[in-house]
């Protein structure tokens, strides 16, 4: 975990975050079924919530999904060679 405060974690993770229906069609994509209602657990923290509800950022070539209890990465999602790749290994898919 970084060494930002939980208050200061909570500001960095607000600040132009969507939701995760931001990726939607990237994770129909990448996994050829609606993933925004799947229940996940962070890796790091432990919280469970819904794909829905991580903070995403789409600022970049790609898209990054936080946790919102512990800020720390959950997914990144990049498309290369129009061939989605999704790096999931910070939360735990538990449908």
């Amino acid at each position: 975990m970084d060494a930002a405060s939980p208050a200061r974690r909570q500001i960095l993770i607000g600040m132009d975050a969507l939701d995760g229906n931001a990726i939607a069609g990237w994770l129909f994509e990448g996994f050829g079924s609606e993933m925004t209602t799947v229940v996940g657990r962070c890796k790091h923290c432990g919280t469970r919530s819904l794909i829905a509800e991580l903070a995403v950022y789409t600022r970049a070539p790609g898209a990054v999904a936080r946790c919102r209890t512990c800020g720390n990465v959950a997914m990144v999602l990049v498309k290369i060679r129009d061939s989605m790749h999704v790096y999931d290994d910070a939360f735990e898919l538990l449908r």
